[in-house]
């Protein structure tokens, strides 16, 4: 949560671990298309300039969803909250429209915004869904496949305004078609006209092309992943482990509306109460967590939260409570020294330095320089930067160079992230199986590192952001074979009844708790 303007990096904070920290095999694909869609120029076009491009017929927020899709799908962009920055995000969202399409809409309203937000997430989320109903209207696979970007992400939008928001269809289809009458061409308007009707009248009849559940596991594993849109060897993997009928509640899990929580910075002085009072008088619907003290959950008006600044002031941050469930298994006391391993954005590293009232020193180690760097100035603003020291660093380079040694050592380690797909929407197309296997491989090479900084007596937890039991209970056994110096310590004591697993091991599962899926081990080094 190292930026506290951005809710991409909120998500980041617990989620970004799903990214390994090292460019080794997992460095960020390039697109040969993000040219088209890279930054705005900073320079503001002149008014004559906006004048001349400015369409009014067209709607914003349509307009400003096609155009995100577009960059999210080409990998220009973050699946979060389009208003990461407050009130002036929409016109750098509008930036991206006139450089995309040639023109600008009206700016955009609160309204607007807020159906960016779920018309951008939405459609993400039922992407496989949406495509397996274009695809079946569209009566020719190869026409759908070599559908241009801008003309299949419109068509999307419109789908998903008519199946899953259940807005006005005709008023639906005419602003759409407007659109890629106005981006496109004309004979792109008519397909969306035609496509769209279509859609309307199955609607109406109840008479959508979906797939029925039946035959063999991979035949009704195909018809979920399709009819709650996620992708088929995911499906198969919760099948597996979970069985059908939790693997189904899980994905609705996933594809339904998340909630946030603030944390109030106690750090600064900030209680909860005080973080109260701040909700009420923005009358922003709230619920205090039920396992955190700091903690508070909104499921609406986070964007009435960043527009009051109390984020940008240091009042408190956005972390989810699986988080700081992990924070609570590492048990930070005052005078204590922590190391942080690939602690970047550094969302644990803050929380752990406001529970040690200035005493005792978090090393954060992460090897991007940049993201440190945000962390340093976060620390400033959240009156924390005297206890953290931040390391730009190779984990497994240090470990080797530095015979440093901690009291306690935290490695939120890369994982799939598949505990947080509700918030990180775009994620379950990011991912595959040969990830899974590169990333355990990772893990343990980390692990290997990060004990090699514990102390005699000393703890060592490692969590991920992932319900997968490869990456979780099977990485600590793997590790405990190969370091029998270690054993665990159950976290009964740190975190409630409800979160510890047989085998003392914190694990929070979002259909159970109704937060993030995380998983934790305390290991002690006799």
């Amino acid at each position: 949560m190292a930026h506290v303007l951005s809710l991409h990096l909120y998500l980041s904070a617990d989620a970004s671990k799903t990214s390994p920290p090292m460019p080794l095999k997992f460095s960020k694909r390039t697109n040969k298309h993000n040219k088209s869609i890279s930054a705005p120029r900073k320079r503001p076009p002149s008014p004559l300039r906006r004048t001349q491009k400015l369409n009014l017929e067209v709607s914003p927020h349509r307009a400003v969803s096609a155009v995100r899709l577009m960059r999210i799908e080409m990998g220009g962009a973050f699946a979060d909250l389009l208003n990461e920055k407050g009130k002036g995000s929409g016109d750098n969202e509008m930036g991206y429209v006139e450089r995309t399409l040639g023109f600008r809409t009206k700016d955009l309203d609160d309204r607007d915004l807020r159906l960016v937000t779920d018309i951008v997430g939405g459609t993400i989320r039922w992407r496989r869904y949406l495509d397996h109903l274009i695809c079946s209207l569209c009566h020719d696979e190869r026409k759908f496949r070599s559908m241009e970007p801008l003309l299949l992400q419109i068509i999307r939008i419109g789908f998903y305004e008519i199946v899953k928001l259940d807005m006005p269809p005709y008023a639906v289809v005419d602003e759409n078609v407007r659109l890629a009458k106005v981006a496109l061409r004309p004979g792109a308007g008519n397909m969306v006209n035609g496509i769209l009707r279509k859609l309307v009248l199955l609607k109406e009849t109840n008479s959508l092309p979906l797939p029925i559940l039946e035959g063999d596991d991979r035949a009704q594993a195909r018809a979920l992943a399709t009819l709650y849109s996620h992708p088929v060897w995911m499906v198969r993997r919760w099948t597996k482990y979970l069985g059908q009928e939790e693997a189904i509640r899980l994905m609705q899990w996933n594809n339904g509306e998340p909630s946030f929580n603030l944390r109030a910075n106690s750090g600064k002085g900030v209680t909860r109460d005080d973080l109260v009072m701040q909700l009420n008088l923005l009358k922003v619907p709230h619920e205090l967590s039920l396992h955190l003290d700091h903690f508070v959950r909104i499921k609406k008006g986070m964007q009435i939260v960043i527009q009051a600044e109390l984020l940008k002031q240091g009042l408190c941050s956005v972390q989810d409570e699986s988080a700081g469930l992990v924070v609570s298994v590492v048990n930070p006391q005052p005078g204590e020294s922590i190391i942080d391993c690939c602690a970047a954005p550094g969302g644990k590293t803050l929380y752990m330095a406001s529970l040690m009232d200035g005493q005792g020193m978090v090393y954060a180690i992460d090897i991007n320089k940049g993201r440190l760097r945000i962390l340093r100035e976060t620390a400033k603003l959240h009156q924390v930067d005297t206890v953290i020291t931040t390391i730009p660093a190779d984990l497994r380079v240090f470990a080797e160079t530095y015979p440093m040694k901690s009291d306690k050592v935290l490695l939120d380690a890369p994982c799939s992230g598949l505990g947080v797909l509700s918030k990180r929407a775009d994620l379950r197309w990011n991912r595959s199986l040969e990830d899974l296997e590169e990333l355990k491989i990772l893990q343990d090479e980390l692990l290997n590192a990060a004990s090699k900084l514990v102390k005699p007596g000393g703890i060592l937890v490692y969590s991920t952001c992932s319900v997968d039991p490869e990456e979780n209970e099977d990485r600590v056994d793997a590790f405990l074979l190969r370091h029998p110096e270690f054993q665990i310590d159950p976290v009964d004591a740190y975190v409630p009844p409800d979160f510890v697993t047989e085998r003392g091991f914190y694990f929070s599962y979002p259909v159970k708790h109704s937060i993030d899926g995380a998983f934790a081990a305390r290991l002690v080094k006799t």
